[in-house]
């Protein structure tokens, strides 16, 4: 017969072995190849940065992190491939605003639940936008540009290649009252050369993503979508710089694991990336490619999604944005 002391004893002892077997668990991941599914085609600002993230996790880990690219339909194919994968840790959602904070809003249902679908793990950056223009329109200023709007209305088109480049032109566009058609793109890289040709007269678009087509010389920045001007494109105003204190608008990436995935592990994955992401050559990396490292724990990045939801919703339905 086994006393109530006995018992507590017995169940006490099971407990420090779970617990035993928990951390042994968590010190030996991971054992194998970690795959980091990204929701957008390889040359994409996310595509970059996790990039940069997998190399150093390998290093520390000693064991492949290789990125895998399931681009389309506004990340949803990538967001199931996850949602469907082992919770185990070895398939992690290395995704942004549009999966987490965008979709949410602009789709009356969709397959998967952005908060009970996913462990998350940590946010990882913001990224600001920047206004681009196409050369031929003559145009230097944020001011500029939304005069000359004013005086052809309708007559002139933006592209987008995404969830957040689209939510924000058309914040632009509500904040000055401007008429401008909206051209979709499956992915802001095949807008670029429509940009170069005046086919769209601009774009908002990532800083990763921008500062490529500003490299090739096709477009001139008008203005970042922060309250203070970035290093990475100099010369460049800030949004209440450039007369409109109201287009302040960021992106950002984070990562979430399977539903299910055990606890110790989704906490050696948050410090191991954070380790990795403010090591001094992965921050400097990153920031220069205009994204700025912003680490959480899960909870912190539970709340921060939920508040995003709810942000980016109020813009979406005010601009009256619907996915065709």
């Amino acid at each position: 017969m086994t006393t109530n002391i006995g018992r507590r004893a017995v169940v006490a002892g099971l407990a420090f072995a779970a617990m035993g077997s928990q951390g042994a668990r968590a010190q030996a991941f991971p054992a194998g190849r970690v795959t980091l599914v990204v929701p957008f085609p390889p040359g994409a600002s996310t595509d970059v940065t996790m990039r940069v993230m997998a190399d150093k996790l390998s290093q520390m880990w000693n064991q492949p992190v290789m990125v895998e690219n399931k681009g389309g339909a506004n990340g949803i194919i990538a967001a199931e491939a996850v949602m469907r994968a082992k919770p185990d840790g070895y398939t992690l959602f290395a995704t942004s605003s549009m999966t987490h904070a965008g979709n949410p809003s602009l789709y009356d249902k969709l397959p998967y639940d952005a908060i009970k679908d996913f462990e998350p793990i940590t946010r990882m950056s913001f990224v600001p936008m920047v206004v681009l223009v196409h050369k031929g329109l003559k145009v230097k200023t944020l001011a500029e540009l939304t005069a000359k709007l004013k005086a052809e209305p309708g007559k002139h088109n933006y592209g987008s290649g995404s969830v957040s480049s689209r939510v924000a032109a058309e914040l632009y566009k509500m904040l000055t009252g401007v008429d401008a058609v909206y051209v979709g793109y499956r992915n802001n890289q095949l807008a670029a050369p429509d940009l170069n040709a005046g086919t769209i007269s601009f774009m908002v678009l990532d800083v990763p993503s921008g500062k490529m087509i500003l490299n090739s010389g096709w477009a001139d920045p008008l203005a970042v979508t922060q309250t203070e001007p970035l290093g990475q494109l100099p010369g460049v105003p800030s949004a209440p710089q450039a007369g409109l204190p109201g287009l302040l608008f960021t992106t950002w990436s984070a990562f979430y694991a399977p539903k299910g995935t055990p606890r110790d592990i989704i906490l050696k994955l948050n410090r191991d990336i954070i380790a990795a992401g403010t090591s001094p050559e992965t921050a400097a990396k990153l920031e220069g490619m205009g994204s700025a490292p912003s680490f959480t724990t899960p909870e912190g990045l539970a709340a921060f999604t939920a508040s995003e939801i709810e942000a980016w919703r109020k813009v979406i339905r005010a601009a009256n944005i619907k996915i065709e």
